[in-house]
């Protein structure tokens, strides 16, 4: 377990905040943004699915001050996974976006990108806690 530095918790809630409006969007609307960026509606909607859980816990670490150690690493590893997959997901082939689809991706990697920066740094700023 870790002391949550103030940095942490606030980049964790703002990962928490910005997924979770992904989330949303993308679980509810999932066929308007399929038409919109010309990408398979089952894949936005099972983003939006796994950001449900994923939101869950991302704000469930930001709200806490004592927070464990390996947990945020996944997280900060898991971000930027996302942000080296959603790139090649555009090289792959396997989808063809329009020009809105490849930007949203692009932009939605670079700010999962920047989460885990921020986390990092936020993850070095903080303390361990001592156990008895």
């Amino acid at each position: 377990m870790i002391d949550a530095s103030t940095f942490l918790r606030r980049a964790l809630l703002a990962d928490a905040v910005f997924s979770g409006v992904s989330a949303l969007g993308l679980t509810f609307g999932a066929g308007a943004f399929a038409a919109l960026f010309n990408l398979p509606e089952a894949l936005l909607r099972e983003t939006g699915l796994f950001l449900i859980a994923y939101t869950a816990l991302v704000g469930w670490l930001a709200s806490r001050t004592a927070v464990p150690k390996p947990l945020v690493l996944l997280v900060v590893v898991g971000n930027a996974a996302w942000t080296v997959g959603s790139i090649a997901l555009l090289f792959s082939g396997v989808v063809s976006p329009n020009l809105a689809g490849e930007l949203m991706v692009v932009a939605q990697a670079i700010a999962t990108g920047v989460f885990a920066e921020l986390q990092y740094v936020g993850l070095r700023k903080s303390a361990s806690v001592a156990t008895a």
